[in-house]
């Protein structure tokens, strides 16, 4: 089974808790890591340190975390910091670390029968889920594999260095969790970051409690998770640079510890798939991913921590990798951040032709893509600059609170910044990228958000935006409207819309052409 897990398995009428590993855990030396891998690491725990309460043993939540909560402390990222306190086991890190895990436990909802069942309060301040309560507003179900995939890796590598009572109160919770997911039913294979996580947290507990309809059911779920992949080789959640981490996290659980061989080689071919799929959208010298993103938190991941941008700070040195070069308390999404143990425990596994295309630019190219039977995704990399556009068969919209940005532009401004174009709402559209630009077909009114150092309101027109870097002609049947966004996470931004619209075309300039 190589480096799987090996567990004893017991009959169904047995407690489904802890069982003597047959294999060593496998521990991490952080002091013999990468050097790229060890820098990350570090100034994640060194935050952490910095943002934890000792006397509630939880992570104090940074001022940019981009959750609906809004309690002080953060259940799931202290978990995480409890994993790098084992994977250091410093004198008193492994006090500390079973404290702060008994405070998450502490904070499972136990009670059959309802939605939230088995998830974790966000924060502990966070009430108990009044009757119709709506997932990802009252509680996120999510955090049952967030924080269940973390109690995994600790009963994984580090179970010497916790109390076995307290082992078999993670693994208790686990079981909690996946219950209370099953009772749930909201779940969708497609929904693949999650699923991810759950076909490993799930094969994980059937191997553990071996349980005969666990283990068939999970293997069902991850084949159909996989079958699904292979269609396009896209997952559905497609081009997201915070949720293709997330997928990364997943995938590397199964290839690490996935119980059957199966499971192990789904996990790392999808993960090579999918290393080849991102290193094709990305662009060096701009540290970035082109759109379009189906899920994004930010337009420039050199301004903000996304996830995939963690997993390729082991293998760059910093001034290459697509972080924010001086990472704090206050750097936007910051808390994503907090899962680098789990990626230096698990290792980035990057195909040689997706790595060289990491290291450096290899040329102008266009970049095509199925994600599904309606949905396409084209984008240009060029030499200073990328866009790119996502043609949905009328079949999507772009509104103010979604994640879906279909149409998008990045490049480099004078100031040496990114800047950038996002459509942030339209009626169902199609978005087609070129190499020369991109045009949008839909029926209303389109908005873009345009964010660059130096821009100057006057300087955008209906038919020309002559912006920082980067000069863009446009031709629109519809009227056109301007005014300063007034966002404090676009501060020289400008919000422009056309009303009434059809079709726009934005023709687009790579001047290294």
């Amino acid at each position: 089974m190589g480096r799987a897990v090996k567990l004893v398995l017991v009959s169904a009428t047995c407690i489904a808790f802890p069982l003597a590993l047959l294999a060593a855990p496998r521990h991490i030396k952080v002091q013999q890591l990468p050097a790229n891998t060890r820098e990350l690491y570090e100034v994640s725990m060194r935050l952490s340190a910095e943002s934890f309460d000792s006397a509630e043993h939880l992570i104090v939540r940074p001022t940019r975390s981009h959750s609906n909560a809004r309690g002080g402390f953060m259940v799931r990222e202290s978990s995480w910091y409890a994993l790098g306190l084992l994977a250091r086991d410093q004198p008193g890190d492994r006090t500390l670390a079973a404290a702060i895990l008994e405070t998450v436990l502490n904070q499972q909802y136990r009670t059959p029968g309802k939605k939230w069942y088995g998830t974790f309060k966000r924060t502990p301040e966070e009430p108990e889920p009044a009757p119709g309560t709506i997932a990802f507003t009252g509680y996120d179900p999510n955090w049952r594999h967030f924080i269940g995939t973390t109690f995994q890796m600790i009963l994984i590598e580090y179970p010497d260095r916790i109390p076995s009572s307290l082992a078999e109160r993670l693994y208790a919770s686990i079981d909690l969790a996946v219950t209370g997911e099953q009772q749930d039913g909201r779940l969708k294979e497609t929904y693949s970051n999650i699923a991810l996580m759950y076909g490993a947290l799930w094969d994980f507990a059937a191997a553990h409690n071996g349980n005969a309809d666990w283990k068939r059911g999970a293997a069902a779920w991850n084949e159909e998770v996989n079958r699904l992949y292979r269609l396009h080789n896209t997952f559905f959640e497609f081009n997201s640079p915070t949720y293709y981490g997330v997928d990364l996290y997943g995938l590397a659980l199964w290839r690490e510890y996935g119980s059957t061989q199966r499971m192990r080689s789904m996990g790392a071919d999808m993960e090579a798939s999918l290393w080849n799929d991102i290193a094709d959208f990305y662009q060096p010298s701009l540290h970035n991913i082109s759109g379009p993103y189906d899920r994004s938190y930010g337009m420039d991941m050199e301004s903000y921590v996304a996830a995939t941008g963690l997993w390729l700070r082991p293998v760059l040195p910093a001034a290459q990798a697509p972080l924010p070069e001086q990472l704090s308390l206050s750097t936007d999404h910051m808390a994503d951040l907090w899962l680098a143990p789990q990626i230096a425990i698990l290792s980035a596994r990057i195909p040689a032709p997706a790595m060289n295309k990491f290291r450096s630019f290899t040329g102008p190219h266009l970049v095509t893509r199925t994600i599904d039977e309606h949905r396409v995704a084209i984008a240009w990399i060029g030499e200073h600059a990328i866009w790119g556009g996502e043609s949905t068969s009328l079949t999507k919209d772009a509104g103010a609170t979604t994640q879906f940005h279909p149409a998008t532009v990045q490049w480099r401004t004078p100031s040496g910044r990114i800047g950038w174009v996002q459509l942030t709402h339209a009626p169902n559209l199609n978005a087609t990228a070129d190499r020369d630009g991109i045009t949008i077909e839909t029926k209303g009114d389109v908005t873009f958000r345009i964010a660059a150092s130096g821009i100057a309101v006057p300087s955008i027109t209906a038919k020309q935006w002559n912006l920082p870097g980067m000069p863009i002609a446009v031709q629109s049947d519809g009227a056109f409207s301007s005014h300063p966004a007034g966002s404090s996470e676009a501060p020289n931004a400008v919000d422009i819309t056309y009303s009434g619209v059809s079709r726009i075309r934005l023709q687009l300039r790579d001047s290294g052409r």
